[in-house]
């Protein structure tokens, strides 16, 4: 049996945490019982989260999105008060790694999502590092592509680009990463893939040539925290158990 510190320690040596400066604490965000059994690990630390890991029996609830954020208040009411209740009346921890766990070259979301759709990372650029410069191993139309995406994401991506191009070059970024669109433009991609779109996105895929990808938040960060718990299994024996949403967003 392991402790809660010893998975902590190891967590934060591999994923290298204290390089990001990031929106939200990454490692312990709420404490519950020092050995660890069973962890359940879930892309967000939702309600449903929380109470599964319950259900579950685990002493770990681990997850890419935890509670806490610097653009929120930091009172702990409605929501928040009832998903820390339950972690604390079934002594939980709940352990989050944000940015640490999108940039890691093998455990992270991009490099699994690369891994998922046989896509070859040639290196990472931008801010701190999170986006993803490659190419797709055979070239394919953006027809072709995004029905591959929507088959191995489960969902339909929203596409901004002619479907007829074809394109091989590409460049990738998990979750809320459509800021980061300009500065794949400028690295040369002929198509962008991440989770999430706003309006202008629109304008410059239409304007620029470039292709736009939103394949959904939640669907392109299911695996580095999978990816995550597996190597945590393996390192300690751990009992493991992936908790999953049907979150469109």
């Amino acid at each position: 049996m392991t402790t809660c510190r010893e998975i902590l320690a190891w967590c934060d040596d591999i994923l290298q945490t204290a390089q990001f400066k990031d929106y939200a604490p990454n490692g312990l965000q709420v404490e519950g019982a020092e050995k660890i059994e069973k962890i359940v690990a879930a892309v967000t630390a939702s309600r449903a989260a929380v109470e599964c890991a319950a259900q579950q029996g685990a002493q770990l609830l681990l997850v890419h999105h935890g509670m806490f954020w610097k653009s929120e208040p930091a009172t702990i009411t409605g929501w928040k008060k009832q998903r820390i209740a339950t972690l604390l009346h079934h002594n939980i921890n709940m352990v989050g790694y944000h940015l640490p766990l999108d940039a890691h070259p093998e455990l992270g979301n991009n490099a699994q999502l690369a891994k998922l759709m046989d896509w070859q990372t040639d290196y990472t650029c931008g801010e701190q590092n999170l986006l993803n410069i490659g190419r797709l191993k055979t070239p394919k139309t953006v027809s072709e592509l995004t029905a591959e995406i929507a088959q191995k994401l489960g969902r339909p991506p929203t596409v901004v680009g002619n479907p007829q191009q074809t394109v091989s070059r590409a460049a990738w970024c998990t979750g809320g990463a459509q800021g980061f669109f300009q500065t794949a433009i400028d690295e040369g991609a002929e198509i962008y893939v991440t989770g999430e779109i706003s309006e202008a996105q629109y304008h410059l895929a239409n304007e620029t040539g470039t292709v736009f990808v939103s394949a959904g938040h939640h669907a392109t960060e299911r695996y580095g925290i999978q990816a995550l718990a597996r190597a945590l299994q393996q390192k300690f024996g751990t009992e493991i158990y992936f908790f999953d949403e049907q979150n469109p967003a």
